[in-house]
């Protein structure tokens, strides 16, 4: 296991290195939300079979849970719940590992798990990430300003004991 001071004093990442590994990321979120979406309207067919619920005013199941605020919730938090668990275990998502970007506190410690929260709130869908051409002598994006933390560039030794440790 590396010690934290191993991971203090690397340089920041700058703006296309962190687009990188969002596409990634995007790109599995994308599938996950399938997967979570496959799952709710599967339980939700099952519910409305079993008539533990009604369609009311909607015309089908997609539109009943298009118009669920509480579905909405669901795939909100596998999203949250997905960039939490690996910033907070790790410091680096599937894409972020692929780019060797890792996300830290200042001093190389792992962020706490309501610092993961809100840095995926305030990500802004990934546009935070322009906040780095904002302040270019920081290379901090606006989610990082507002969670306190920074996004790291890992040397391939690093990146490599990281995958290793997991």
């Amino acid at each position: 296991m590396m010690a934290v001071s191993s991971f203090s004093g690397l340089p920041r990442a700058g703006v296309l290195r962190r687009l990188g590994a969002w596409l990634y990321d995007f790109l599995i979120v994308t599938a996950l939300l399938m997967v979570a979406g496959f799952i709710g309207f599967g339980l939700t067919q099952l519910a409305l079979v079993l008539g533990w619920i009604g369609l009311g005013a909607h015309a089908d199941t997609a539109a009943l849970l298009g118009a669920s605020r509480l579905y909405s919730l669901y795939l909100l938090s596998v999203v949250m719940g997905f960039y939490s668990w690996f910033w907070h275990t790790s410091g680096q998502t599937l894409g972020m590992r692929a780019w060797r970007l890792r996300v830290q506190n200042t001093d190389g410690s792992p962020l706490r798990l309501s610092q993961t929260l809100i840095r995926a709130a305030s990500a802004l869908l990934g546009l935070g990430n322009f906040w780095v051409w904002l302040n270019p002598g920081t290379k901090l994006a606006l989610q990082d300003k507002i969670a306190d933390c920074e996004v790291v560039v890992l040397t391939k030794e690093q990146n490599r004991q990281l995958l290793r440790r997991d």
